[in-house]
């Protein structure tokens, strides 16, 4: 039986959530930062979650829609208490995502090179 489901709305939301998380993780290392298999405040990526939003016409994702889709992608994601960080989440991402996040980014440049 064919599937004949058509996308909808959230499938679509779930790819650019995915495809800006990428984006950032990979845009993160190729500013010369140490990313995987290091555990990080929420806060030392957020700038990098800002550009990804700005660069793709999206809004900013919140704390916990970052959290959730680092998770969904495979990363560890604690959360800790508010009073101990503004936004209450560490993250560590895992070698084998924070490599498809850099191949992504890479990716995304050489389209807009060739545009």
């Amino acid at each position: 039986m064919k599937n004949d489901r058509q996308p909808n709305l959230f499938d679509d939301k779930k790819i650019e959530v995915e495809k800006i998380l990428l984006y950032a993780l990979g845009e993160f290392q190729s500013r010369g930062k140490v990313l995987a298999e290091r555990e990080l405040a929420l806060d030392r990526l957020r700038g990098a979650f800002k550009r990804a939003a700005e660069k793709f016409n999206l809004e900013e994702f919140s704390d916990e829609e970052i959290a959730k889709g680092l998770e969904k992608l495979g990363s560890k994601v604690v959360r800790v208490p508010n009073f101990v960080a503004k936004h209450p989440f560490r993250v560590t991402i895992h070698q084998s995502v924070a490599g498809r996040a850099f191949e992504f980014f890479k990716a995304e440049i050489e389209k807009e090179k060739e545009q």
